[in-house]
């Protein structure tokens, strides 16, 4: 018998299962189980059950962070009826307004470990991946049921072995290689498999830049998307011990339904779009196209390392006129930080805008929702017709580099030309 992958050894482990293999239906209990302003969805649907406290609250995580502060009295009216809902469940867990986005919370506070199974109402939960978890996106109805029942039936998916070698040029980043497999994989080329990362660039990488990878996960149609539990991953952690769940690494002898080996080194800046993440091509061909909006930050690329690299073009520069810059830093924490060093004195230097820790305009709510006509060069993970406002509007996906470059320069611009 051959043998399993971290995705099965993963789901076996949280089922009872230990020889579950893909293809099979477990049922699963998580190890944590995230929602957000949906969270009056799930307990709406919750409550029909007739259960009264969720299976183990302290297992439930709860974070306000698509529409904060709130942009309407209704918004503000959820938020209030979720504070309710943590209160009466004894939900500790809790991150309020301006704690910072979901999928940066799970990981910065430790609360997602190596080996675990985390369940999220959002479909960018495979974020977590990055510390070797199986992090996956379900629905609040389903939600609902983990929290009376403490489980959730799950296929085990077919695992796709991402090998990426070699070392990045200057001026490219994680946020270009995610774009370069969305190009590669297509926007169902993974769809319900699990993506597990591997290869001398990966182990190189940082937690922020391997959540990047596991975040874009999603556009490729993955079910989830895990990272190897090494030496980055333990330090992630000041080597304490990695808790009872411990790492769960791919048998030498696994099957894997797919191999794709990258090599990096060739990579150039890239942006993708207009209304379709997989529709990528090299900066080089997009420059010179008018933006009228910069956006840095979300859970894809709105911690440290990414204001920083925004940081480095942007100081003694000045943002075009008639271009806005907005940044949404992706917590509470990454503010702090960028303000003791100095980044984000940089940002409002240069004539950029810093909203508080959470989405921002990403899902075209508020903080910076872009209108009829006008073009938006993001740090985001989509890009599809009215994700950030009007329908009417273009978005073009780059990395925070790029998107300050451009900024600077008031139309898609190749970042290299100011790191060099």
């Amino acid at each position: 018998m051959t043998g399993r992958t971290a995705a099965e050894k993963i789901l076996g482990r949280a089922s009872g299962f230990p020889q579950a293999r893909a293809g099979e239906i477990v049922e699963a209990s998580p190890d944590l189980a995230l929602s957000h302003e949906n969270t009056f969805l799930v307990n709406k649907s919750f409550a029909e059950l007739g259960v009264e406290k969720p299976w183990d609250s302290g297992k439930v995580v709860v974070v306000l962070d698509h529409r904060t502060p709130a942009n309407t009295a209704q918004t503000a009216a959820v938020h209030a009826k979720i504070r309710e809902i943590v209160s009466k469940h004894g939900i500790g867990r809790f991150y309020d307004v301006g704690e910072g986005v979901c999928h940066q919370l799970l990981v910065e506070k430790r609360l997602a470990r190596p080996g675990q199974l985390v369940l999220g109402t959002d479909s960018h939960t495979t974020t977590a991946g990055a510390v070797g978890a199986f992090a996956t996106g379900i629905g609040a109805t389903e939600m609902a049921g983990v929290w009376a029942t403490g489980s959730l039936w799950l296929k085990v998916p077919e695992s796709v072995l991402l090998t990426l070698d070699g070392v990045l040029r200057n001026g490219v980043f994680a946020k270009d290689v995610a774009l370069h497999l969305a190009r590669t994989i297509g926007p169902s080329g993974a769809e319900y498999k699990c993506l597990e990362f591997t290869g001398s660039f990966f182990h190189d990488l940082t937690i922020s830049s391997r959540m990047v990878l596991c975040n874009m996960s999603m556009e490729m149609g993955a079910k989830a998307a895990i990272s190897p539990v090494d030496a980055v991953t333990k330090m992630w952690y000041d080597g304490s011990e990695l808790g009872e769940v411990g790492s769960f690494s791919s048998d030498a002898d696994a099957r894997f339904c797919d191999r794709i080996r990258t090599e990096v080194s060739g990579l150039t800046p890239l942006v993708s779009g207009p209304h379709k993440v997989e529709a990528v091509r090299s900066v080089e061909k997009a420059e010179g196209l008018a933006v009228d909006q910069a956006f840095i930050g979300t859970c894809t690329n709105g911690r440290l390392e990414d204001l920083a690299a925004a940081a480095m073009i942007l100081k003694g520069r000045k943002v075009a006129p008639r271009c806005r810059l907005i940044v949404a830093p992706a917590s509470r924490q990454v503010l702090e930080e960028a303000i003791d060093d100095g980044i984000a004195q940089t940002i409002l230097a240069a004539g950029g805008t810093i909203l508080p820790p959470g989405c921002g305009p990403c899902l075209g709510a508020h903080g910076g929702v872009i209108g009829p006509g006008e073009v938006c060069i993001s740090s985001s993970n989509r890009n599809f017709p009215g994700r950030m406002g009007s329908d009417q509007a273009e978005i073009y996906l780059a990395s925070p580099a790029t998107v300050a470059a451009s900024a600077v320069e008031g139309r898609i611009t190749d970042p290299r030309r100011f790191l060099e």
